[in-house]
């Protein structure tokens, strides 16, 4: 009997630990790393580390990665975080995580991944979407999942693998998203929350639950998919294997988290309505907060569950904001930083002197769902260089972030406050055309550290330190600068705007 006595007590003696423990830990399970991110309760950041991993491209518009490429850099950044914080694990109250949305992990009967999985942006799964959409009718897709089945949504991975890769079809058992193979490999527990699998095409986003009637009629066993939290709850603790692989305690836990852009949006207040994030990283993402699920009658928007409990969000997502600037960058001016290419870009005149970027490098989602639409410059003369090009990319990507402000006010939405967010919003020049391309001023935080720490945010809600998500971000987010248009500029580019509403349906038969 001495032993497992000895156990129950030392497991209690760890539970009395975590109790009075004073740090929250973020974990974001980026395209191109992975982010964790060490706070106290007041919201301060005390430690983070990231960690690289490759991205692989076997065929044009695919995009995989090895999940265990993930898992073993989680591992490296939460060791270092607790290794430059000096932060005793026990002293980690509880951990939330965050990651890209919409991504297939495929795992077998031994929760090992079959194949590498297939990301949010690849761009395989066309035909697959038409069968799902046209299988379950069109009208109900809509009605269950507030959204249309594109190519990006994990729904047409599963039917891809189906078709194309029979023999490992046949091996699956579990069908999880990018941050959730995290989770199990943390907690072992099969789980999601409603914000990430919102972007699935097969949940039931208004229930807040799966879509069992979509599951049925595309002969997708319920049994692969996980159970469905609220993004604070309590979904697992750390195991003695995952602890001894992390350095995090056994038995802490694990709260659901939320999708990357549900997770940024309560990262900076985005958690009432009136606010709306703009987010400029890889992607670029326009996201607004709703306190009852609404659609864009077009459908060109997103309608998810939101992290915050009984709230939805609408977004517009552009496949390649920062992105394209980095390709730009890494293409055109591969010797110089990016610094000394937005330099050169501001001694360029607003509107690029009508040189302009259509910044479709990976097809596009909001406004067009369209995988074939492509990139363009159009307007080039011998007057233009490189600072010309540098900053139309600039300003198509602030156009095409637009198209979804629109959309949203569209929709009635009335968006008082606008907070910028990801590694675009550290330029000032960016920041500026963006407020003239709006029309409206934009905000930054005094301190902005993406998925991560929201995510965190929610680990406190779930674990007792705050009473409510709206309740952690008021205690913890503040606003910083603010960027007001130059109403000389507004001209200039609402003429540039109407000429780039124009370049799609003028090239796309090209596409």
């Amino acid at each position: 009997m001495d032993a497992p006595e000895t156990v129950h007590r030392g497991f209690a003696n760890r539970e009395t630990k975590l109790k009075g423990a004073m740090y929250l830990l973020g974990i974001d399970i980026g395209t191109s790393g992975v982010k964790a991110l060490l706070i106290d309760t007041a919201g301060r950041v005390v430690a983070s580390a990231s960690e690289s991993y490759p991205l692989y491209t076997p065929q044009p518009l695919w995009a995989e990665q090895d999940p265990d490429d993930w898992w073993n850099a989680t591992c490296k950044v939460i060791r270092r975080v607790l290794a430059d914080s000096g932060v005793a694990a026990f002293e980690i109250r509880g951990v939330g995580l965050s990651g890209q949305m919409h991504g297939s992990v495929f795992l077998d009967e031994n929760g090992e991944s079959i194949r590498p999985a297939l990301l949010w942006c690849d761009q395989r799964t066309a035909a697959e979407c038409a069968w799902i959409t046209e299988r379950v009718g069109e009208r109900k897709v809509l009605e269950t999942t507030l959204n249309p089945v594109l190519t990006g949504f994990q729904a047409g991975k599963i039917i891809w693998l189906r078709r194309h890769e029979p023999e490992n079809y046949a091996r699956v058992k579990q069908v999880l998203l990018p941050k959730d193979f995290i989770r199990y490999r943390l907690t072992g527990a099969s789980a999601t929350e409603v914000s990430d699998a919102s972007g699935t095409a097969l949940f039931d986003v208004p229930r807040r639950d799966w879509a069992y009637e979509m599951l049925n009629a595309l002969e997708l066993p319920r049994a692969w998919f996980p159970k469905v939290y609220e993004s604070p709850e309590i979904t697992g603790r750390i195991t003695a294997q995952a602890a001894q692989a992390t350095g995090l305690a056994e038995g802490t836990p694990v709260v659901g988290g939320a999708g990357d852009q549900a997770a940024g949006a309560v990262g900076v207040g985005v958690v009432q309505a009136g606010r709306a994030s703009v987010s400029i990283g890889t992607s670029g993402v326009v996201f607004a907060h709703l306190d009852a699920p609404q659609v864009d009658a077009q459908y060109r928007t997103h309608t998810f569950c939101h992290a915050v409990p009984g709230a939805w969000h609408v977004m517009g997502v552009m496949l390649m904001a920062g992105g394209a600037l980095q390709w730009y960058r890494d293409t055109f001016m591969p010797q110089e930083s990016f610094d000394t290419a937005l330099a050169e870009a501001e001694a360029v005149s607003p509107s690029s002197e009508g040189l302009l970027f259509l910044p479709y490098l990976s097809g596009e989602r909001t406004p067009h769902a369209d995988p074939k639409a492509r990139g363009a410059f159009v307007g080039a003369t011998l007057a233009h260089g490189r600072g010309h090009f540098t900053r139309a990319v600039l300003e198509g990507v602030a156009y095409g972030l637009r198209d979804s402000l629109e959309i949203l006010r569209e929709m009635g939405l009335s968006l008082h406050q606008l907070r910028l967010t990801g590694g675009g919003a550290k330029s000032p020049l960016w920041r500026q055309i963006l407020a003239d391309v709006f029309g409206q001023p934009v905000h930054t935080l005094q301190a902005e550290e993406g998925p991560a720490f929201g995510v965190a945010l929610l680990a406190g809600v779930g674990t007792g330190v705050w009473n409510s998500v709206p309740e952690a971000c008021a205690q913890t987010v503040r606003l910083a600068d603010s960027t007001e248009p130059n109403p000389a500029h507004q001209p200039l580019y609402e003429a540039g705007y109407a000429q780039y509403r124009q370049l799609y349906p003028a090239l796309k038969p090209f596409f």
